[in-house]
Formats: structure tokens, C-alpha cells, sequence
């Protein structure tokens, strides 16, 4: 039996405590002797724990007990921190953690962060914000920082292990109406009128409708050059960069009845110069996305548009009605930007004629759609004369 001196084994080592429980020990791949993490009621208990770590060690499954003592806070700020993020993706990683991860994990070590206390926090998020695709964000973040600590050998398995919890359930997208796109135009005054257009018949996004310059416009040739995008960030700065990805950089073809749209906006609220911003706010300088927002929402209740239709909802219009002129799936990623990594899609090509081509069916939909509409009048509200007509004037009709 073994004494409180200790006895030496051929792996580890056994002492009786004066408690009379038995402490083990052994010696990691680095030598040095690491106690077992309880004491052990027999030394037959003692020897089976001493065998199970030899195992690990042989095997190489072994893990230093001691590596998961790293703050979770400290690790996940790094985490983020070392990887090459586009700015608007790091703000969003930033407010993930800071608004749903770590006022519960941050001051957790990694390896006190179990799977239960994953359900307990993701059950707690759901029940109490009720943000569903928030948390969906957040839960995918905590999954990617937990499995990179499993690779640096800092926990031995991902706590994350909920099915599904990082997926969102993306709802349907609406559709607008070329009469409701007409509608929010009318209603969210001159100044943005031609946004509202370039969003739903370019389409161009929101950080590329930001980025647009002078230089950009080719009002004779009826045709945008997307060079570059200006997102704006949650301190409100801009950070002018590229566009989303490679084929976002393009050239897009504007279908024939924005002309008039194109040439007044040019005229009265485009900046001076080359580089001047084709949009601007009204003191004449760079829109900020809450201002516009404030006139999006009233617009949009106006139309009597759903409380989420989104700025971002246009583009999916723009696809819709440039699908049903004839557009191929091609033609419609060349013209909203969009890359696939999809095979079948190198076999297909949309140059330049082809993109007038969609421009000019884009244009007769649009006309025909109105012309109905205008058929079928629904108890317009009563307007001036003067404004009727100076409506129609832009519209091109």
C-alpha cells in the first residue's frame, strides 16, 4: 500500500493524503508533474485515472488542463482582431459580442463555457429580445471563436453543437409594384427620387448609390460606371472601399424612360466637379443613412408599403422585372453585381449589347405596367393641375 512518502510507478505516481484519499500524478509530454484535478478513494482508483492519461499521451488526445484558463473575452476580441475583416463585417462582430455574447461569457474562461451554458444563453437570447436572426448571427460567431480554440488545442470540443441554431430563416422578399416604386419616388420628395429608381431598376445597392460620382453618370449614353462603394458604418463614418465583390464593378445600362429622371437629379442635386457625389443631403453634404431613413419610412407609409419592406427590397424588383423582359440568370447577376461560383454559369455570357438589350425590355415592362395602371385609375387623391403634370414631365410619359 502506498505511504504518505509516495511510491513510485512505472507511469506517474500514487500518494496517500492524511485524509486517506490517494493524489496522483504524472508527468505531461512536456515533463512536467501535473496532479490529478480530484483525489481518489482507492489507489486502484488512482491507477485507472493514471492509465487513462497515458492512453492520451500515446495517442496524442492529450491536452494540457491548464490551456483552456484563457479569458474568453481577451480571446474572442483577438479573434476578431487578427482576421482581415471588411470594416462594416467587424462593426457587426463587435456588436454581436458586445450586445449578445459577452455580458454572458466575458468573463468565462474557455473551458468554462459548456454546452449547456450555450442552450441555457441561446434559449435566454430568444426569450428575452425575441431577435431571432440576431441571435442566429451571434450563435454562428460563438461556434466559428469556439472552433478555432479547439484548433489551438486551447478546449478539446466546441461547445456549440445546437442543430440548426445558426441558421436563419430568411422571409419571403416582397416584390413592389412599378406603380408602388412610382409611389415611393412621388412621396419621398425630388432630392431622392432618382435613388429610389437607380435601387429598384439598376439596381444598385444602398453603399454603391452612397459611392456614385459625377464621372460616374454618362447621361447621353443612359449608363452608370460602379467603381467603388461608401457603406456606412455604426458611428456613422463612411468607409469608401470596393464594391462587395469583384463582379460589382461594372457598368449598367439604365433603361430608357430615366432619362428624364436622370438628367433633372444631374442638373439640380448632383455635386460640382468630377468627383462631385451624385447624391447629396440637403445642406450639401453626404447623405447619412438615418436622415434618409427617416424619409424612406414616410415614404413608405404613404404607398401603404409593409413596415419591413427594406430600401435593399428594390433590387429583388429590378431581378423580378428584368427576369420577365427575357433576362437571362446571367444578364441579372451582370447587372445587379452579384458572383457565383456555380459551373454552369461560365458557359454563359452577357456583353455589353446584351445589357442594353435587358435595359430596353426592362423599359417596355415598365411603360406597359404604367399605361395599365393609368387605364384603371384607383381614386387618386385630388392634386394641382401643375403637379400632375410636372409628374408625368419626369416620369418621361
Amino acid at each position: 500500500m502506498a505511504n504518505s512518502k509516495g511510491r513510485r510507478r512505472r507511469f506517474g505516481a500514487i500518494r496517500r493524503l492524511p485524509s486517506g484519499r490517494y493524489q496522483a500524478r504524472y508527468p505531461g509530454p512536456d515533463g512536467v508533474m501535473r496532479p490529478a484535478p480530484e483525489t481518489f478513494a482507492t489507489t486502484a482508483d488512482a491507477d485507472d485515472w493514471l492509465a487513462e492519461k497515458q492512453t492520451e499521451i500515446r495517442r496524442g488526445e492529450w491536452r494540457d488542463p491548464d490551456a483552456g484558463s484563457v479569458n474568453f473575452r481577451v480571446y474572442a476580441e483577438k479573434w476578431v482582431e487578427e482576421r482581415d475583416l471588411e470594416v462594416l463585417s467587424a462593426d457587426l462582430y463587435h456588436y454581436l459580442l458586445d450586445n449578445h455574447i459577452l455580458p454572458t461569457f466575458g468573463e468565462s474562461d474557455l473551458d468554462e463555457i459548456t454546452a449547456p451554458s450555450v442552450r441555457e444563453w441561446r434559449a435566454e437570447r430568444l426569450r428575452t429580445t425575441g431577435a431571432k436572426t440576431a441571435t442566429a448571427k451571434a450563435y454562428r460567431l460563438l461556434k466559428s471563436i469556439m472552433e478555432t480554440a479547439v484548433d489551438d488545442d486551447l478546449i478539446k470540443r466546441n461547445p456549440c453543437r445546437i442543430k440548426g441554431a445558426g441558421k436563419e430563416k430568411a422571409a419571403e422578399r416582397r416584390i413592389a409594384t412599378v406603380a408602388q416604386v412610382d409611389g415611393l419616388a412621388d412621396n419621398i420628395g425630388p432630392r431622392w427620387r432618382l435613388m429610389i429608381y437607380l435601387g429598384a431598376y439598376g439596381p444598385l445597392r444602398p453603399e454603391e448609390l452612397a459611392g456614385l460620382r459625377r464621372r460616374d453618370i454618362d447621361v447621353q449614353a443612359l449608363k452608370i460606371t460602379v467603381r467603388r462603394a461608401e457603406p456606412e458604418r455604426t458611428n456613422g463614418r463612411r468607409a469608401p472601399g470596393d464594391t462587395k465583390s469583384e463582379a460589382g464593378t461594372r457598368t449598367v445600362h439604365l433603361p430608357e424612360f430615366l432619362r428624364p429622371e436622370l438628367r433633372i437629379h444631374m442638373e439640380l442635386y448632383a455635386g460640382k466637379g468630377p468627383d462631385g457625389l451624385v447624391f447629396l443631403g440637403e445642406k450639401g453634404a453626404p447623405f447619412r443613412r438615418s436622415t434618409f431613413g427617416r424619409k424612406w419610412r414616410k415614404a413608405r407609409t404613404v404607398v401603404g408599403m409593409p413596415e419591413g419592406f427594406r430600401f435593399y427590397d428594390l433590387r429583388h424588383t429590378g431581378h423580378t422585372l428584368s427576369t420577365r423582359s427575357g433576362a437571362t440568370l446571367k444578364d441579372t447577376m451582370v447587372r445587379a453585381g452579384q458572383s457565383s461560383e456555380k459551373a454552369a454559369l461560365i458557359y454563359q455570357h452577357s456583353d455589353d449589347d446584351r445589357q442594353q438589350e435587358v435595359a430596353a425590355g426592362l423599359d417596355a415592362t415598365v411603360r406597359k405596367a404604367r399605361q395599365e395602371a393609368a387605364a384603371v385609375p384607383d381614386d387618386p387623391p385630388d392634386k394641382p393641375d401643375d403637379q400632375r403634370s410636372g409628374t408625368n414631365l419626369a416620369r418621361g410619359d
